[in-house]
């Protein structure tokens, strides 16, 4: 069961209202559009946009008859074209939630989790073709200086070095195919005191970079921002839930621009974060911050 990360607060930042138009950028198990078709009512309508098809299949299911959801097998850094094939020119509000849905790691079959033993492919698309890029040809193909770079670039590992270094030597010997055998490589290139941490696993940065590399996350982050920017009415909003560092300086410094230029108002000036009870609740919600935007 996919669980919205900040609803409460993710909807009074949103504010929708009876009869809005509302985007939801990444609407993974549907969540918090949820939460808005209860603001907007029949008169409003959400687009909700995700990569995976899957998803979405289970989301019609869930809303058959319902009049005013359209549903995009789409990225949202193509939100224009989504909103264009559906002759809409402005919209009211637009969610951005960054983090990877419960379901993608429960049942996806693509190697999301290191909990997992699954095929190394890491890609948020349904179909894995051919020509699709997956962390199984990063990991077999880059280089070791290629690799190193990507792991502390987007994963902020600091043990990057090494565990470019161990992934050459075990794929000269064996391709690198399996989430097990990725954390194998990762779990014998870092220290004891990191390998046992209980807080956060010592894959769990690498996986991040790897993922963020196949679905070219932060360049798809930076067009989804701008393209929501240019299609909100004035007074309309932007939510973003982002889930790690990268992320969210990305948005802070998107929204400052946007600020200082007079195009939008910072709604919170400091990242809303979760709650105690929430975090308890919720675990995978523990680095959810949530920034807004109100356009002028």
């Amino acid at each position: 069961m996919h669980i919205p990360v900040l609803p409460k607060e993710t909807i009074e930042y949103l504010n929708p209202k009876p009869g809005d138009t509302i985007v939801d950028g990444t609407i993974n198990g549907g969540g918090h559009s949820e939460e808005i078709l209860n603001k907007i009512g029949d008169k409003g309508m959400i687009i909700g946009i995700d990569q995976d098809a899957g998803i979405l299949n289970k989301l019609k299911e869930r809303w058959k008859g319902r009049k005013n959801i359209f549903l995009a097998n789409d990225n949202f850094r193509n939100l224009e074209k989504v909103l264009d094939s559906l002759k809409i020119e402005e919209v009211d509000g637009v969610l951005l939630d960054i983090g990877i849905s419960s379901l993608q790691l429960e049942e996806s079959g693509r190697g999301f989790s290191f909990q997992k033993d699954e095929p190394l492919y890491m890609t948020m698309r349904s179909d894995v073709d051919p020509g699709v890029l997956t962390a199984r040809e990063i990991v077999n193909r880059w280089s070791e200086a290629e690799l190193s770079d990507l792991i502390w670039n987007c994963g902020e590992e600091r043990f990057s070095r090494k565990i470019a270094a161990n992934i050459i030597r075990r794929r000269e010997k064996k391709p690198i195919e399996t989430t097990f055998e990725l954390v194998d490589v990762i779990r014998e290139s870092v220290p004891g005191f990191y390998r046992n941490n209980r807080r956060i696993n010592c894959a769990t940065r690498t996986f991040q970079a790897l993922r963020i590399a196949v679905n070219d996350e932060l360049g798809a982050f930076k067009e989804g921002l701008e393209a929501a920017s240019k299609r909100l009415k004035k007074g309309g909003r932007l939510a973003v839930i982002t889930f790690h560092s990268l992320e969210d300086r990305i948005a802070k410094k998107f929204f400052k621009d946007l600020a200082d230029a007079g195009k939008g108002k910072i709604l919170a000036k400091k990242p809303v974060i979760p709650s105690e009870e929430e975090i308890k609740n919720n675990p995978r919600s523990r680095s959810a911050k949530l920034r807004a935007v109100e356009i002028l």
